[in-house]
């Protein structure tokens, strides 16, 4: 039996991850996450927010 921690994966392209850039392995696979979410390739799920529905801090 291996007793050895399983080695975390970088979540863009499954190289292992270097604590520098944690969760990621480079700052490439950082900013392409970044971009994904510049860009609304990331969602979170439910409908979209209205903006007269926005709290404006009042």
């Amino acid at each position: 039996m291996n007793d050895r921690p399983k080695q975390k994966l970088c979540p863009i392209c499954k190289k292992p991850r270097v604590e520098q850039y944690t969760p990621f392995c480079s700052t490439r696979c950082r900013d392409r996450d970044l971009a994904q979410w510049f860009t609304d390739g990331y969602a979170l799920p439910g409908p979209p927010a209205m903006p007269e529905d926005l709290d404006k801090g009042e």
